[in-house]
């Protein structure tokens, strides 16, 4: 979701929109305004019919975003991290830090969107029924009130990673105690409705059932695909790396500077010569903090004269860290959480290691490739 723009906040969730979005939300306010208003509503102006389509676009993407919220507010309840939720052109996503700990937290974080999309079809529709009389008004409530029906029952189609899927998924934990077993037979039957998704799309266009519509459901197909694949693939890297302790992984590459090295040296003699990408801060065997590249980049370029190290470091108490024997999966999972490319193994006080981003990948693919 690189090319994302923040908008605001809500519940201390990042709300952003994708550049992708602009595009898809073009295309349904043209072919409401061009096509289905003027169909269903004739005699219209072709300002009312474009104010009308523009409206009944931007409720409809508010629309998945209160479906994403849904999802997003029994997360936090099941203590399950939400980062962010992205608008984009198939709608919307919520990144969860981590997958739901119990098949029943499964269940109701995946259901809660679909009853979300279900209360807004009635009410949508009821206040529709309620303005029939002004057919300016009534008519982007109808629309919405059938568009969040059929988003509510496309999202329980049982093809992971859809909603259906993932209550697909949280049945079959539930039967059968396995959440690996579990997420492959979902991820198997996401990617049978992706491929019938491709193979409906190819034949709109090869019979001439409009070949615009035939390429954008095959496009849906292509990513529900890959998103299966890519969910299936991270329960087996997580099975690959459970019971992987953080020692086990850990190397010696973070030096240690003085706190009054200037930052402009380290970066000549250490970053760009030496190749080194974090650093210990510290005086007298006493560490202070850590200067990673983030640090760096942080610090404009023309204002990086006369500061050092101890100026632009994170300070140790500041710095996530991780214990030897905490589980590799885990530690992936909190890189990723707080966006960090490594993270120091410390045993209370004593600094033992660092685990960098590259180094796990490196490790990751050495393991695949044995087996092991």
């Amino acid at each position: 979701m690189r090319g994302s723009l923040n908008l605001f906040k809500v519940l201390g969730i990042p709300i952003r929109l994708h550049v992708s979005w602009f595009l898809i939300a073009v295309l349904i306010t043209w072919s409401l305004a061009g096509g289905y208003f003027p169909m269903e509503y004739p005699g219209w102006s072709a300002a009312t019919y474009w104010l009308v389509g523009a409206v009944a676009s931007v409720l409809f993407f508010a629309s998945v975003l209160i479906h994403e919220l849904g999802h997003s507010v029994l997360a936090l309840r099941e203590k399950v991290p939400v980062k962010s939720i992205t608008l984009f052109i198939f709608g919307g996503v919520a990144q969860i830090g981590r997958e739901p700990p119990t098949a029943g937290a499964e269940f109701r974080i995946a259901i809660a969107g679909p009853l979300s999309s279900l209360g807004l079809a009635a009410f949508f529709g009821g206040l529709g029924a309620v303005l029939a009389d002004n057919a300016v008004l009534a008519a982007p409530l109808a629309y919405l009130g059938r568009i969040n029906l059929l988003l509510a029952a496309f999202n329980m189609i049982p093809g992971f990673p859809l909603d259906g899927g993932r209550v697909l998924r949280a049945g079959l934990w539930a039967w059968r105690d396995s959440y690996q077993q579990a997420t492959m037979w979902a991820s198997r039957a996401g990617r049978a409705v992706a491929y019938g998704f491709i193979l409906f799309g190819a034949a709109q266009i090869l019979l001439g059932g409009g070949f615009l519509n035939g390429l954008w459901i095959a496009f849906i197909g292509w990513f529900l695909n890959n998103a299966a694949e890519s969910s299936y693939q991270q329960v087996l890297l997580r099975d690959m790396l459970s019971g992987v302790k953080a020692s086990s992984v850990m190397t010696q590459e973070c030096a240690r500077v003085p706190g009054g090295l200037g930052v402009e040296q380290l970066i000549e003699e250490h970053v760009l010569a030496g190749g080194q990408r974090c650093f210990f801060v510290g005086d007298n065997g006493t560490m202070q903090g850590m200067i990673t590249l983030q640090d760096l980049r942080s610090v404009p370029r023309g204002q990086r004269q006369g500061l050092t190290t101890e100026q632009v470091m994170t300070r140790l108490d500041g710095v996530l860290r991780v214990r030897p024997d905490d589980d590799v999966w885990r530690v992936l999972q909190l890189m990723d959480e707080h966006d960090v490319n490594q993270v120091p193994v410390m045993d209370g006080g004593s600094f033992l290691g660092m685990i960098t981003r590259e180094r796990l990948l490196h490790d990751i693919r050495l393991r695949a490739e044995l087996g092991v």
